[in-house]
């Protein structure tokens, strides 16, 4: 009997880096409210580890209205100064300005393409990118795609979304699959659309 292989940055983490890793990064998603709470969480993420963020998942879950974009777009200074004093998020001022500024950029992007879905696919030609990386080390920072996004994200009123910032979502959200060619979620996640 042979163990399952992962791709090597979740090997270390504890069982909800590993359940994230196996059922959820680099699953194709199609749905706004996963593409939003995925750019606060990769938003926050920045200089921390992934892992800090995945566990105080729950939290901002509560904290930002079940990532509901119309919700956080409301949030008031007020509402947002209260968020500081909660322990179970990033407690940074522009990182909690960020996400009610982003959310309201993410409203005025549904608009102009019907969906964030619909302009988000775009930067990959509406379809999966399939990597077939062999080390985790030729895994790239970022992409040209992943600056283009960066790029027009910015230009619509978006911050924190750097294009490494930006790749990361992008490997979480399945546009590109980035699992190694050894992980067991290579193969499976390529055949999903």
């Amino acid at each position: 009997m042979s163990a399952v292989r992962r791709c090597g940055w979740c090997e270390q983490g504890n069982d909800l880096y590993i359940a994230y890793h196996d059922d959820e990064w680099g699953v194709p998603v199609h749905d706004d409210t996963t593409h939003f709470e995925f750019l606060i969480l990769e938003g926050a993420q920045a200089g921390l580890s992934w892992s800090t963020i995945l566990n105080k998942r729950a939290a901002y879950r509560k904290a930002f209205a079940e990532f509901d974009p119309a919700k956080v777009a409301r949030f008031t200074d007020k509402r947002m100064a209260k968020l500081l004093d909660n322990p179970g998020i990033v407690r940074n001022r522009l990182k909690v300005g960020s996400a009610v500024r982003n959310a309201r950029a993410f409203l005025e992007v549904q608009d102009a393409y019907g969906s964030f879905d619909a302009y988000a696919w775009q930067f990959v030609g509406g379809k999966p990118k399939v990597n077939r990386r062999r080390r985790m080390k030729d895994v790239p920072a970022t992409t040209k795609e992943s600056d283009a996004f960066s790029r027009d994200l910015k230009k619509r009123g978006f911050n924190f979304v750097g294009s490494t910032i930006i790749y990361a979502h992008m490997q979480a959200v399945g546009m590109v699959n980035d699992h190694v060619v050894t992980c067991f979620r290579h193969d499976v996640c390529a055949k999903l659309v």
